[in-house]
């Protein structure tokens, strides 16, 4: 992980989906005062978990890639995950 300090722009291109950085910049633009740093916390968290998400899946890739055997046990989730996608979608949500 980067030593850089976390700012607004950081966070958005951590996110890496535009729409995901939009709604963060939205909830950073209306947040009151008092709540501010509550909010950038959040999406701090949110930015960082996808980080390491990312470098997760770049290893493991480049596992694979080698011919090796990924660690961990994987199961395929893709159905319940593209359920989810498809009900917070329809709830009207980014």
């Amino acid at each position: 992980m980067s030593s850089e300090p976390w700012t607004i722009q950081r966070i958005s291109d951590a996110l890496g989906n535009p729409a995901l950085a939009q709604r963060f910049l939205s909830e950073v633009n209306r947040a009151p005062a008092h709540q501010l740093l509550t909010v950038f916390a959040k999406w701090q968290g949110i930015a960082e978990r996808t980080l390491a998400a990312v470098q997760r899946g770049r290893e493991a890739a480049a596992i694979e890639a080698a011919g090796g055997q990924v660690p961990g046990d994987w199961r395929d989730v893709t159905e319940r995950v593209l359920q989810e996608a498809e009900r917070i979608r329809s709830r009207g949500a980014a």
